[in-house]
């Protein structure tokens, strides 16, 4: 009798398991994740200023480069146009004390705008709360603030013009604070679109450019009408760039009416911002 041999069996074939990550969702979770992932958030940051100043010959230098050579522009065109400040504050001092918080906005928004695109290889990999993206870039950039300051203070001690305040960094905080709010919104609401739509990091630096002009930056919003005074706030800068040059150089200050207006146009942008970063994130890693 003739036994047949057994045929080998095949193993049964593993178990596919599929699983997903996903953030989560609500204000609560999303600022949880936030503060869960704070070292990663410090990471970015730190490499984003090593980066930028990585093989350069003037270092944290280059952060008051734009500013004075902004003021240098608007000089000459003072001149040209004959315009004198109110007060006798030097027209010089003037620019600069507008173009430092100027400078921080207009690099954050830039900046952020791409944020997403320049670490589009963490995206596709590595799950974490992207909304650190834009926040770290805006963190990095409060280093070139602070310079822009130092440099500020400077050239008020070389002009002999001194806050009229004794406590002028605390009276500044809430109009800083009003700058960061502006900047991150716009920077979290043009990164988040410019994930969707690449023609974005081409229409950012020439709305930089309008803003620029469209901001009391070179002039005192005073030349203003007073009956656009609150259209005009609501351009956040409108109220920051009043808002420095009263504290600092002791100008007119901001009505209450106009400080209102571009607060709730900046906490509107922010909230835009951060709403659509949500929702959008969640096909980051399909259209990157």
């Amino acid at each position: 009798m003739r036994v047949q041999p057994e045929q080998p069996t095949s193993p049964p074939a593993p178990e596919v398991r599929t699983i997903r990550v996903e953030g989560g969702k609500g204000w609560i979770t999303g600022l949880a994740q936030i503060w869960e992932y704070r070292e990663t958030l410090f990471f970015l940051a730190w490499r984003e200023i090593k980066v930028r100043y990585r093989q350069t010959v003037f270092g944290a230098a280059w952060a008051v480069v734009q500013p004075i050579a902004l003021m240098l522009v608007f000089i000459a065109f003072a001149g040209i146009l004959h315009l004198k400040p109110k007060g006798g504050i030097p027209y010089p001092l003037l620019a600069f004390t507008a173009l430092v918080p100027w400078t921080f906005l207009s690099q954050t928004v830039v900046t952020g705008a791409g944020s997403v695109i320049k670490d589009s290889s963490l995206v596709s990999k590595v799950f974490f709360p992207r909304l650190i993206m834009p926040l770290a870039t805006t963190l990095a950039l409060l280093l070139d603030f602070v310079v822009g300051l130092v440099v500020l203070a400077l050239m008020m001690v070389y002009y002999g013009t001194y806050p009229p305040s004794a406590a002028p960094l605390a009276a500044l905080l809430p109009f800083v604070l009003l700058l960061v709010a502006t900047g991150l919104g716009a920077g979290t609401l043009f990164s988040a679109l410019n994930v969707m739509y690449r023609d974005v990091r081409v229409a950012v630096p020439l709305l930089i450019q309008v803003w620029l002009f469209a901001s009391p930056i070179a002039y005192s919003a005073s030349l203003i009408p007073a009956k656009w005074q609150l259209v005009y706030a609501l351009n956040p800068m409108a109220s920051i760039s009043t808002g420095f040059r009263w504290i600092l150089l002791g100008a007119d200050p901001p009505a209450g009416g106009t400080v209102a207006v571009s607060t709730g146009t900046a906490l509107l942008v922010l909230l835009a911002g951060v709403v659509y970063f949500r929702r959008a994130e969640r096909v980051f890693a399909d259209v990157i």
